[in-house]
């Protein structure tokens, strides 16, 4: 029961900065969540919750929706997403193992968002370069399908390849948004298939996603009155805590 509690405050944190960061709520939820339910159970209900999510931010920025960049993120990363999702199925890994994997990945994400995040200088919706990608950014969204595909959180490589595609704020959260719904559903039509979604998570997920709601309204109030930088530090320092705690299980 204490551990349910704590998964629910988990969520609560966690999808508030979601919706503040527009990408960092389930790859800070992952690595506490599988500690306090599981990695199956944490994965199956943090995969809904991110749909669930993605679905209302799409609506709500549809219009800005860019189509191209959508066909292109999303065909890359199904790629990297099978490869992801064959690892989980077909080896027999010990949890200890995930634990650590997760919590390097992790770590990688924070150093590369630190990075991006101290030195980025332009203003939010400058025009992007219409330049065709590099062979790097492929790579980079075919390792952030690969990570999505195991662990649900490949979002922040995927941030850095959008953040120098996409033009401006609502197009970045309406796009990226889309390309999750997909992703997501993927991953919930696995979880069917191998069992990890049934009755048994029911209750959580219902409370859980009571609780995604009331987070998105607290993160948009907070979204209008904190600076944005200051707030993905702060993500990032927690997100480094999340790691270490994973090393050192």
């Amino acid at each position: 029961m204490i551990k349910n509690i704590l998964f629910f405050i988990v969520v609560f944190i966690s999808n508030v900065i979601q919706c503040i960061t527009g990408f960092a709520g389930t790859v800070l939820a992952m690595p506490f969540s599988i500690m306090l339910i599981g990695f199956d159970t944490a994965k199956t209900v943090l995969n809904i919750l991110g749909l669930v999510a993605s679905v209302g931010v799409l609506l709500m920025n549809r219009k800005s929706f860019n189509k191209k960049e959508f066909l292109r993120i999303t065909e890359i990363m199904l790629i990297g997403m099978v490869i992801g999702l064959v690892i989980v199925e077909s080896f027999t890994v010990r949890a200890g193992i995930l634990y650590k994997i997760l919590g390097v990945t992790v770590i990688i994400f924070t150093v590369i968002g630190c990075v991006n995040t101290f030195k980025k200088k332009t203003d939010e919706n400058q025009i992007v370069s219409e330049k065709k990608p590099s062979l790097f950014s492929y790579c980079i969204l075919a390792v952030s399908g690969i990570v999505h595909g195991m662990f649900v959180c490949g979002g922040p490589l995927l941030i850095v390849y959008a953040g120098k595609r996409l033009r401006d704020k609502d197009e970045f959260r309406a796009t990226v948004s889309a390309v999750w719904i997909v992703l997501n559903s993927v991953n919930l039509l696995t979880d069917i298939k191998n069992g990890s979604f049934n009755m048994k998570i029911m209750p959580l997920l219902g409370i859980s996603i009571i609780i995604l709601f009331a987070a998105v309204a607290v993160g948009n109030m907070i979204a209008k009155r904190m600076n944005k930088k200051t707030f993905m530090i702060i993500t990032y320092i927690l997100m480094g805590v999340s790691a270490v705690s994973l090393l050192v299980k």
